[in-house]
């Protein structure tokens, strides 16, 4: 078995509306080795690796059908056992997921299958699937192994709890899974900015973030009170809170003096540290006092020895200048029976199913470690002594779970002034969520009758204890502080609106992001040339996957979001978000079939409705597309917006009448009026004559670019008013709209430039180009990128043939997989196959030489469209070109060279590792191909 291709999907794909890993997996010899095949022995080891398996209903939807499929008839095949054996590690790690399948590829390809399976953490997924494929080679027969498969002495226990620790290191740590979980809770989404516990929560200008549990409104000061012991004492000390006496140290001489003035117990600690780390408690003579200054030394530079305080140790929790839970805790121990060793007794605790490895679990197995160790000495025991019957045997000094310890919930019967004391101590040291370490020999009598004191205050309490205690009555501590963080009717999400298309979609995503910026809104777009915030080009290069999407909801100014969503980003990698409130397919037409899976109209719509089954609150569907039309099939979003540019359409005139929203296009005396329908309403909106980008409503892609931004604009609640003045003041200027439809006209001819780079692109703006006034010849530049199949260059052939006067051919700089002159001269070959004369035909395969002879060949009155794909550089030759012995003057109101340079800098090419640079070398990953 090989895993021929990795794909990781972080939102909805064509595989699940959540993250999964896609594997391809070719079984090879294995195909004719079904687990039927393989024997009782295969599935026992199987099973007897991962117990967790029998709960697996698999088709059956009951637990043990999955064993049940291995044994019955020839079984299953080996791709779907690895799916479920990566979904059962990441049980086994933790984590909750539970969705998988397996296909196999083609009838051309026995043996190849492809293997989905759900993930929680991405590097944790992709380690699940690796080990599950070494699981099942190891319990494979020797003969059928892949040689070196399995390495000599691999032991799979071992393998599955070095697994789980690497997945817990890399996981969200208890205390803030439980804060995105009570997020999630209240429909508030979030994103993880780092590998540890760094999160935002919420979009845009509404988020905050937390760490673990410090949040973005903890006060820095109050974070570094709590860590400085010395201090917080002397604070708390002065309230009248009780605390006990203290001194810092520096050595082991004043260790023992500070240990001899404060007199009877004491305790030694790091002046600064954490989780209990290198605290020695109940100590008195000279030689434990050195041994603990010199443990505490170990975390920090200077040692705080303090007063003995007898009593249980308790973690009261307190948000918001609340009390919301209170633990008991106990360090981890062993009880004697007067039978077994303390190993023994260890392994015997550990078997309970809670304790697991790290965070794994509800509780963590108990070590004998050096710590362990050192706590038997003290008490003359070793791991292999048997204690006395009823004997408590602690293993640990101090009661933290991540060493063993438990936690018993004690927040109903906490003594109110016990409750009053701890809200006055985290606000004494200035915390929003804070932690209070108090020992009291009852926690239900106050401490002013009974004793007790402080020990400490701890920024970033942890909330394990208390959402999972291991007695009494589980605690949400995280609601508490997500309620501090979004009060009721705070907002927490930004409209997200997508678009996906064949072609328009970027004018589509940039008007509509002009809609919203006159609408008062700070709009973040992503596009095949960069991201935008408020206008603003913040990063350069094809962004149209979900690292764009991420960018843009997580900068802090933004209150809308526009994602242009290409094909490529989808299939690669799925959308960056999991639903969005408007999604909008514009068309479906033949390009970049033949790649990645996708060979046909059909495969593609499939790929592009992933945008509105995905929508929440409106689909906004291209009406006159067949193939998006099916899609309204596919959408749960509250409304479906149907736009058309044929008025007597049937199905959206019954839409209409049934109440539905669409958008039309209505002819008029003074021409064609855009005109949105409401719940009954007949709204006229614009006509299409006063749309700059529209070329007085002659380029009808653009009418329709227009028509579906105005359907999307309207779905977001954007006033018409706001929406009439967005369509008015936006054009296809290069600065505002590069490489879509840019008009230059201070030459004696008229230059028009646009991407085009499929068929049906280039036979919209040919069609325009015939449409336009011209009273010289019609010129055109033309290409097709190479990646294409033959049948798609022929196509781009076909639908500019008998349209212009003289066609120049050329190819893209990026030949991908094309040699030279092969693209010019498979469209010039198409050109005269469909009546073109030969001389009307000029093959000059370099761009900018192609662009130059279609330049030095224009006259007065000429139009010359140009298909660019450097867009920059050919924008630059366009408005720098100077026929020869002609003057240089240049006109009041045409862009300088110079500003066209620092206006927009030429997209970066791409490095080997797939690289893009902005302005100031800051390195991004290149998001997707299209």
């Amino acid at each position: 078995m090989r895993i021929l291709e990795r794909s990781v999907y972080v939102g909805p794909s064509l595989y699940a509306h959540f993250p999964v890993i896609k594997l391809e997996l070719d079984l090879e010899a294995l195909e004719a080795w079904p687990t039927g095949k393989l024997g009782d022995k295969f599935i026992d080891g199987l099973v007897a690796a991962l117990p967790g398996l029998a709960e697996h209903g698999c088709s059956y939807r009951e637990p043990g059908g999955f064993i049940r499929r291995m044994r019955e008839g020839e079984g299953t095949w080996l791709g779907h056992v690895l799916e479920h054996v990566a979904i059962e590690l990441q049980n086994v790690a933790g984590e909750n997921v539970t969705f998988g399948k397996t296909r196999s590829i083609s009838d051309d390809r026995p043996g190849v299958y492809t293997v989905v399976y759900e993930y929680a953490q991405r590097e944790e997924g992709i380690a699940a699937g690796e080990l599950g494929l070494r699981l099942l080679e190891s319990l494979l027969p020797e003969n059928l192994r892949t040689h070196g498969s399995v390495p000599d002495g691999w032991n799979f226990v071992e393998a599955r709890d070095q697994f789980i620790r690497y997945a817990q290191r890399r996981a969200l740590g208890p205390s803030t899974a439980s804060l995105v979980r009570a997020a999630e809770q209240r429909n508030i989404p979030w994103l993880r900015l780092n590998e540890q516990s760094l999160v935002q929560l919420g979009h845009g200008k509404y988020q905050q973030r937390i760490q673990a549990t410090v949040t973005g409104r903890t006060p820095h000061v109050a974070v570094e009170l709590a860590s400085d012991k010395e201090e917080t004492n002397k604070i708390l000390a002065s309230l009248g809170l009780p605390v006990p006496k203290q001194e810092l140290v520096r050595s082991e001489e004043g260790a023992l003096r500070a240990a001899r003035r404060l007199g009877g117990l004491v305790v030694t600690k790091p002046y600064n540290g954490n989780h209990g780390r290198g605290i020695t408690v109940a100590i008195s003579k000279d030689e434990d006092v050195i041994e603990g200054f010199k443990a505490a030394k170990e975390h920090s530079s200077s040692v705080i020895v303090e007063t003995y305080l007898s009593g249980d140790d308790h973690r009261l929790l307190v948000v918001n200048n609340e009390l919301v839970a209170a633990t008991k805790r106990t360090p981890g121990h062993v009880v004697g029976d007067g039978k077994k060793t303390v190993r023994e007794l260890v392994d015997i605790v550990n078997s309970d199913p809670r304790r697991g490895v790290g965070h794994e679990k509800v509780l963590t197995r108990l070590e004998l470690d050096r710590e362990a160790a050192m706590m038997l000495e003290r008490a003359n025991l070793s791991a292999d002594s048997v204690p006395e019957k009823d004997h408590v045997v602690p293993l640990r000094k101090t009661a933290n779970l991540s060493t063993g310890g438990t936690a018993t919930d004690v927040t109903d019967i906490i003594h109110p002034d016990n409750r009053d004391m701890a809200v006055r101590a985290v606000r004494a040291i200035g915390l929003d969520v804070g932690g209070v370490d108090f020992l009291s020999p009852n926690i239900a009598e106050s401490y002013k009758s009974i004793g007790g004191g402080i020990c400490e205050i701890n920024a970033a309490p942890g909330f394990r204890m208390h959402v999972s205690p291991s007695e009494g009555t589980p605690r949400d501590a995280a609601g508490p502080v997500i309620d501090m963080l979004f009060p009721s009717g705070t907002p927490a999400r930004v409209p997200i609106a997508a678009i996906t298309g064949t072609n328009g979609k970027t004018t589509t995503a940039r008007m509509l992001a002009h809609i919203t910026k006159m609408a008062g809104f700070t709009p973040g777009l992503t596009t095949t040339d960069g991201v935008y915030i408020d206008g603003q080009r913040t990063v350069e290069g094809d962004m149209t996957g979900p690292v764009s999407a991420r960018m843009v909801l997580s900068d802090p100014h933004i209150d809308i979001a526009v994602l242009e969503t290409a094909r490529g980003g989808l299939l690669r990698a799925g959308m960056g978000v999991p639903e969005v409130n408007v999604g909008a397919v514009l068309n479906v037409q033949s390009d970049h079939l033949g790649m990645k899976g996708i060979d046909t109209l059909e495969q593609l719509a499939e790929v592009k409705r992933i945008v509105v089954e995905v929508a929440t609150d409106c689909a906004v569907l291209n009406a006159d597309d067949a193939n998006v039309l099916k899609m309204s099939g596919y959408t749960e979003a509250k409304v479906i917006c149907y736009v058309t540019m044929n008025p007597s359409h049937a199905l959206v005139r019954e839409h209409v009448r049934a109440g539905g929203r669409a958008c039309a296009l209505e002819a008029g005396v003074n021409g064609s009026m855009i005109t949105l329908y409401d719940k009954g309403s007949h709204i006229p909106l614009m006509w299409t004559h006063l749309i700059p980008a529209t070329m007085e409503g002659r380029a009808l892609h653009n009418v329709h670019n227009a028509m579906m931004a105005a359907a999307m604009a309207f779905s977001l609640g954007i006033k018409l008013d706001a929406i009439r003045q967005g369509l008015r003041t936006f054009d296809t200027t290069f600065f505002q709209a590069p490489g879509r439809m840019n008009v230059f006209n201070e030459h004696p001819f008229k230059v028009l430039m646009d991407y085009g780079h499929n068929a049906h692109a280039v036979g919209v703006m040919a069609d325009l180009a015939r449409r336009l006034d011209v009273t010289g010849r019609r010129i055109v530049v033309l290409a097709g990128p190479g990646d294409r199949r033959d049948e798609d260059l022929l196509e781009i052939a076909g639908v500019v043939a008998g349209k212009f006067d003289h066609y120049f051919c050329r190819r893209d700089d990026a030949l991908r997989g094309r040699d030279g002159d092969e693209v010019p001269r498979i469209i010039a070959k198409a050109l005269i196959a469909k009546g073109v004369p030969e001389n009307a035909i000029s093959i000059i395969p370099e761009e900018q030489e192609a662009i130059d002879a279609a330049l030095r060949m224009g006259k007065q009155g000429d139009l010359i469209l140009v298909f660019a794909d450097a867009l920059t550089r050919s924008w630059k030759q366009i408005i720098k070109f100077r026929p020869e012995g002609t003057p240089t003057p240049v006109a009041p109101h045409a862009p300088e060279p110079a500003a066209v340079e620092t206006a927009i800098e030429e997209r970066a090419v791409a490095e080997m590792d797939g690289l893009i640079r902005d302005e100031r070398g800051i390195r991004f990953a290149r998001d997707t191909e299209d």
